[in-house]
């Protein structure tokens, strides 16, 4: 394999990044946008899936009705089906009154605000298909929520704030995800203690979740519609609905096909966070076959993991400014590789609280790192403004299979190996992202998406 390449394109310059400068790039308008944006994409996650499993456990609903509740989650997986339409339609006086983009914005966000309001007077116990019913509402409109944040990100912040853009987009999205879990279950709690009943501080909990929407919609509402998307829209205006979207669903395809290497990068895009996924699917058992508790699986793992997860988010958006795109994913993609070896090591010392700790913080702070990294990449292979949307969600659809199919058998090799060699085998499976790596490089493959130094 080749070294990471942390020289500049040929005539480029690379200017000193310094902390200052790369502190400040986060108090951009355009990066503060994206954060508020990230953290009402986070929201509402947590609200159709394991928030909302909280809840139809106390209401008695049965583990296997329980289970099935999994497959709500199916419209963050297929939003590139419709992620055309999104890149194509107008919505009526919304794209008028805000723009292409801002359009879809805040009609996605209200409908997530019905949806999540029709969920909040679903009764888990009396009717679980009414529930099933308005998490897959929440579920849809939440995932086109994040093809048109996902589009406007890209397309409104320049090269130069791309990485730090999704550093602060990924620490405000978990924080968005904080505040859907535990901070739901304390909203829950604290009006149950007003006497109320549980079904009643169930519903209500979730009314404060969809008030919580109306953060995003602010934002939408300050922001600007992305210069890009103004371009693309003038360019299409004389275009029928339907030839726009036929346009979109097709260009979007082709266009990406016919690059050089298109499926090598494919196949790097499915195989460079495999190795988090791998590992990733084990830490909950793992921690709890090791002798800790649940309590010690919440404080440790979800706490402090979320402190590290958010400080490597912006370490990933320093690195990536500060040396090349190819350079960056090198970086991204050992650490997070070798920080698995920090969880062989727990597995031999055993139930230590502090052990545990450190692990937690060097996989979520690397995994971090590699995320904002990985993210930045996708960003840069979306460059027609007329299908970002479209373009955006079939690579992070693609970016799902490892986490959701690939590491499937994560479980069988546990098994057979134990948790030592078990990780060390998690590190292992990174090689063929970084093979991959290699072969594009030296293929020229970063130098065609243009100046990406970000």
């Amino acid at each position: 394999m080749t070294a990471p390449d942390t020289t500049s394109p040929a005539g480029t310059d690379t200017p000193a990044t310094s902390w200052r400068n790369s502190l400040a790039v986060y108090l951009q308008p355009r990066v503060l946008i994206v954060l508020f944006l990230g953290f009402s994409s986070g929201l509402p996650l947590a609200l159709s899936g394991s928030t909302l499993l909280v809840w139809m456990r106390e209401a008695g609903v049965d583990l296997k009705t329980i289970g099935l509740f999994a497959l709500v989650g199916t419209p963050y997986t297929l939003k590139f089906l419709w992620a055309p339409l999104v890149d194509a339609l107008h919505v009526p006086l919304f794209t008028r009154a805000f723009g292409r983009r801002r359009g879809w914005l805040l009609f996605s966000q209200l409908l997530l605000i019905i949806s999540i309001l029709l969920l909040a007077m679903t009764d888990p116990a009396r009717s679980p298909f009414y529930v099933a019913l308005g998490a897959l509402l929440v579920a849809t409109t939440s995932s086109t929520q994040d093809i048109v944040v996902d589009a406007f990100r890209v397309e409104s912040l320049p090269e130069s704030e791309q990485a730090a853009g999704m550093a602060a987009y990924v620490a405000a999205y978990r924080i968005g995800m904080l505040v859907s879990t535990a901070g739901a279950l304390f909203i829950v709690s604290g009006f149950e203690s007003t006497g109320i009943t549980r079904s009643a501080a169930w519903m209500w909990g979730y009314v404060v979740m969809a008030a919580m929407v109306l953060i995003g919609t602010i934002t939408a509402l300050v922001a600007t519609e992305p210069e890009q998307s103004v371009r693309a829209e003038a360019a299409t205006q004389t275009e029928t609905a339907f030839t726009r979207v036929l346009h979109a669903a097709i260009g979007a395809f082709s266009e990406f096909l016919s690059r050089k290497d298109a499926f090598a990068a494919l196949a790097f895009v499915v195989l460079f966070k495999f190795t988090d996924a791998f590992s990733g699917t084990m830490t909950a058992p793992f921690v709890i076959d090791l002798g800790f508790t649940r309590n010690d699986y919440a404080a440790i793992v979800k706490g402090v993991g979320l402190a590290a997860t958010l400080i490597g988010g912006f370490a990933g958006g320093f690195v990536a400014r500060r040396y090349s795109l190819a350079a960056s994913l090198w970086i991204g993609g050992v650490v997070q590789a070798l920080a698995n070896l920090t969880f062989s090591w727990l597995a031999l010392v055993g139930t230590n609280q502090w052990a545990l700790a450190l692990a937690i913080c060097a996989e979520n702070f690397t995994s971090a790192i590699g995320t904002v990294i990985f993210v930045a990449y996708l960003s840069a292979l979306c460059q027609n403004p007329l299908h970002t949307a479209t373009q955006y969600a079939l690579l992070t659809a693609l970016a799902a299979v490892g986490r959701t199919y690939l590491s499937s058998g994560a479980g069988f090799v546990a098994s057979a190996t134990g948790w030592p060699l078990f990780f060390v085998i998690c590190v292992l499976v990174a090689i063929p992202s970084l093979v991959l790596l290699t072969w594009l490089q030296k293929r020229g493959h970063f130098e065609t998406l243009g100046p990406v130094r970000v």
